[in-house]
């Protein structure tokens, strides 16, 4: 109980700060993290002028929960298809970037005498972008219609993934202390076996499960319900081994696939943005001035490093991709900052002990620094591609012209060779993970379970069935999945000489399937290795031959990857997604870009043709989304409505100028704002009344006045509902509703009235 008051004077002390800060950095239009991050120095016991927090060990706590939300939300933004779709180019670009920038962080580390451990953290902190502070960037500066940032977004997407993965690599490095290649290759392998079967069982799991409870969910159910699905990952992550932010970050992920995923999103974003801040603020609290100012030259460096680095890296990743000068130098200036996943790097390396604590302060700075010359480094891209452009030899500028178009060529190409091994390859790692995880599952629980309860010979033949049941339909895939493909009849058609590797393809698999089923059986039963394998190829031929098993094999595959298509299929329904040839437009310029009739915009309730878009701004409508309705190449009597959402074809340039002419007129007037006022007003009908006698239809009250009359109140008290075909008594109480200025005119009128009269 005593702690109590302490922790909630520590809570409203770090809120109170967090809270002027972020007005403060708001007015300022600055991110809020660093608004954050300077509410936790101010807090701090390195600020003696301020009240500081008492009980840090309970803040700690605080900012480990905060981590597991961060990564919790960040999951639920991202998409395992997104990689897919994210395409080559950023692929090439974001791994470029990350292994440059993670050498060059070690280099500065080394060559200011750190520990390798400290120069292996810092280059891990200044290899990965703020995806928070470009976002806001692009918004601030007007530029997210551009076509550069739709790439920027794609990289920073496999960026955080790849943050995740170095962030295991770090924790078993700082863990084991040993950086042989045989370990690293066991860490990775380790992790690549539990994502993918997280993400398997996940994707066929969770979201059925959400669809069958669907009808018992509110609002509050489905928060607890996906946190309670965050939590547990999270404890399943740290019991083998992996930290809490990866499990949030899996959990999250799977959750994003499900149609759920925008309303957990919105659910959770409030308790994030509390656990977020408390995390930022505690990344605050640790910076120490006195660090600062001992460390100015190592910070002043790595500001170079991580602005110099991220610039001409990211520009030649991008190059490297096959974009354009012009396109890589936008987004490799777009990139030059560290932020959130540098902080949880560095409170990664402090909970393990691993890192000096100089480490900390020194990031943070680097962080505000380079948040602060963000905005600044994006508009200098433009005028930099320019002049680098105009003194390049041409002989280097037409090296970069034929790259950038033949790698676009080669990107496109498919082979059907590649393709057909590359699936095969996936259906067989994928099916193998989820059937060694049944198997070691079984080994641990069931089969124990079987010789309590049962003969020793009985619970091992039961054992193996039940085993071999489990792993029956996945191992039936691997055999017989792409057999009879598009692909596969091509080249057995096309080719004789193609048949003798595609029989072996099959061969292969079905020896890997048979080496699952000898394993089993070998663990239970003591026999010959002859008898054993002559069992296994039976088993194995039985299932290949099993059409129960097939459509059992069938239905599992089915059900798993309409659960991943579930959320695209509602965003079809609804119209969110856009079309598949928005990033197939045959010009490097035009590309697709999302925008909003504003409510109050000039452009609502005309067409097209009045419009005339096309002649004045050079664009083209594709679309409009109008709630749950799509129209497609909407013709000129298409009518454009308030809160459309439209589909536009058009250049950077065109989109630009096109958005700023949607936007005029969307100003409100506040004087014919003020003027249309309503106000209620009450008007006696006596002997000299203009109205006595007359009908409410007769009176123009409506038609003459622009008011209404809401009710008349009889001498008697009695308000009644007007019957405009009753005429008015004197005694009558009309109460008029209407503008000010309407209902003030008519009540002058009858003033005058009666004063002539």
């Amino acid at each position: 109980m005593s702690q109590l008051p302490t922790l909630i004077a520590d809570l409203a002390l770090i809120l109170i700060c967090a809270g002027i800060m972020t007005l403060l950095f708001k007015k300022l239009k600055q991110p809020l993290v660093l608004g954050y991050v300077v509410a936790g120095f101010l807090a701090s016991p390195h600020m003696p002028y301020t009240p500081s927090v008492m009980d840090t060990a309970n803040i700690k706590t605080w900012a480990d929960i905060g981590v597991i939300f961060l990564l919790f939300a960040l999951g639920l933004e991202f998409s395992f298809k997104k990689i897919v779709k994210v395409g080559g180019s950023a692929i090439i670009a974001a791994c470029t970037i990350i292994f440059c920038m993670i050498l060059l962080g070690i280099g500065v580390g080394m060559g200011f005498g750190w520990h390798r451990m400290d120069s292996l953290f810092l280059g891990g902190m200044i290899a990965m972008s703020s995806t928070t502070i470009i976002y806001k960037a692009f918004d601030d500066l007007g530029l997210r219609k551009k076509q550069f940032t739709g790439l920027v977004l794609s990289i920073l997407i496999l960026e955080d993934i790849l943050a995740i993965v170095l962030m295991v690599m770090l924790s078993t490095m700082a863990v084991s202390h040993n950086f042989e290649g045989t370990e690293m290759l066991e860490s990775i392998g380790k992790l690549l076996f539990f994502l993918i079967l997280w993400f398997v069982v996940g994707i066929y799991l969770v979201p059925e499960f959400l669809k069958r409870c669907r009808k018992l969910m509110g609002e509050e159910t489905l928060l607890i319900v996906s946190l309670a699905l965050c939590f547990g990952m999270v404890v399943m992550a740290a019991n083998t081994g992996f930290s809490a932010a990866f499990g949030a970050f899996i959990m999250g992920s799977i959750l994003a696939e499900t149609i759920e995923a925008e309303s957990i999103d919105r659910l959770v974003k409030p308790v994030k943005d509390l656990f977020g801040a408390i995390f930022f603020v505690s990344v605050g609290m640790m910076v120490d001035p006195a660090m600062i100012v001992e460390y100015a030259i190592p910070i002043l460096v790595i500001t170079l490093a991580v602005i110099l680095g991220q610039s001409v890296f990211g520009t030649f990743g991008v190059i490297l991709s096959g974009k354009p000068l012009k396109t890589a130098m936008q987004c490799g200036f777009s990139l030059t900052q560290i932020g959130e996943f540098a902080f949880i790097i560095a409170s990664l390396g402090v909970s393990l002990h691993v890192t000096s604590d100089f480490l900390y302060p020194i990031v943070v700075a680097v962080s505000v620094i380079t948040t602060f010359l963000t905005p600044y480094m994006i508009r200098l891209a433009e005028p930099a591609s320019i002049f680098v452009d105009a003194h390049l030899p041409v002989s280097w500028r037409k090296f970069l012209m034929r790259y950038s178009s033949g790698s676009q060529t080669a990107l496109n190409h498919e082979n059907l060779w590649k393709k057909l091994i590359l699936a095969m390859v996936r259906i067989t790692v994928v099916y193998s993970i989820v059937s060694i995880s049944i198997i070691a599952l079984s080994f641990r629980f069931v089969i124990p379970f079987f010789k309590e309860n049962l003969p020793h010979l009985g619970a091992s033949l039961l054992g193996a069935v039940f085993i071999i049941l489990c792993i029956a339909p996945f191992l039936r895939a691997i055999m017989v999945k792409k057999n009879h493909s598009v692909e596969f009849m091509t080249l057995w058609h096309a080719n004789r000489a193609n048949r003798a590797p595609l029989v072996s393809t099959i061969v292969i698999r079905i020896m890997i399937a048979a080496l699952f089923v000898i394993f089993v059986i070998s663990g239970l039963f003591k026999a010959s290795i002859g008898l054993v394998i002559g069992v296994a190829v039976l088993v194995v031929l039985l299932m290949v031959w099993s059409r129960r098993l097939k459509k059992q094999s069938i239905s599992i595959e089915r059900r798993f990857f309409q659960n991943l298509r579930s959320r695209d299929v509602r965003a079809e329904y609804l119209g969110e997604k856009k079309p598949e040839y928005a990033g197939r437009l045959l010009s490097h310029d035009l590309h697709l870009a999302d925008m909003e009739i504003p409510g109050e915009s000039a452009w609502a309730g005309k067409t097209l043709m009045e419009l005339n878009l096309g002649k004045k701004f050079g664009v083209h409508v594709a679309s409009i989304l109008r709630g749950k309705r799509r129209i497609n190449i909407p013709g000129g009597s298409v009518r454009l409505f308030p809160m459309d959402k439209i589909q536009v074809i058009g250049t950077d340039e065109q989109l630009n100028v096109f958005n700023e002419a949607m936007q005029n007129g969307t100003k409100v007037d506040w004087d014919v704002y003020e003027k249309s006022e309503m106000t209620l007003k009450q008007l006696i009908v006596d002997s000299d009344s203009m109205f006595l006698g007359k009908t409410i239809r007769e009176s123009g009250i409506r038609d003459k006045y622009h008011c209404m009359i809401a009710g008349v109140e009889s001498e008697d008290g009695t308000l009644m509902i007007p019957d405009v075909n009753v005429p008015l008594e004197e005694g009558d109480v009309v109460w008029v509703v209407g503008e000010k200025e309407d209902v003030y005119q008519l009540v002058n009128q009858k003033n005058e009235k009666v004063q002539v009269g």
